[in-house]
């Protein structure tokens, strides 16, 4: 089984999930391609039986150049064994933490051509010393009116690996 798991990711916490997912993927026998985004743009959807794309929220939004991939590859996608995942800082909150709560999921299958097999949302990570003082601020402001952390010298981690294991090993199995 020829897997294709492509990312798209800010800080690096989507492209963190994805090698977990690529592990488990291996372990149940698959060979499988990591790839950025960008990188997916070269390659041919076709020569893959599995594809999986990961994509981060910045600012309340996926990248376009995600729903420009999607819309573009939607027929080749639904052709395949696949999936979606979201990863945001919203999720870190019980009741916005499965694909029917999380706004971004939502939103995400609103403004998509492509409507993926198999869907799951992770709670991303806060790594307040990484920002440049622009998102460090936009950021804080962000969890301060969410309730989240403001500890500027903090770096929080939301991720439930568990979940994330979970998930790797059922896609692994389709």
């Amino acid at each position: 089984m020829q897997t294709l798991i492509i990312y798209s990711t800010i800080d690096g916490q989507t492209l963190e999930i994805c090698r977990k997912i690529k592990t488990l993927a291996e372990q149940a026998g698959e060979q499988v391609s990591l790839v950025s985004l960008e990188q997916a743009e070269a390659l041919s959807l076709a020569d893959f039986d599995k594809v999986l794309i990961g994509a981060s929220i910045r600012y309340g939004k996926h990248r376009p150049d995600l729903y420009q991939f999607v819309n573009r590859n939607h027929a080749v996608l639904d052709s395949k064994i696949n999936g979606f995942f979201t990863v945001n800082v919203v999720a870190r909150k019980p009741l916005k933490n499965t694909p029917e709560t999380n706004p971004y999921m939502q939103k995400f299958l609103k403004l998509s051509l492509w409507q993926p097999q198999q869907l799951a949302v992770f709670a991303g990570k806060i790594d307040y010393p990484k920002y440049g003082l622009f998102d460090r601020t936009m950021i804080r402001f962000i969890m301060w009116m969410t309730k989240g952390p403001t500890d500027l010298k903090g770096t929080f981690e939301f991720t439930d690996w568990g979940k994330v294991e979970a998930f790797g090993t059922h896609f692994s199995k389709l």
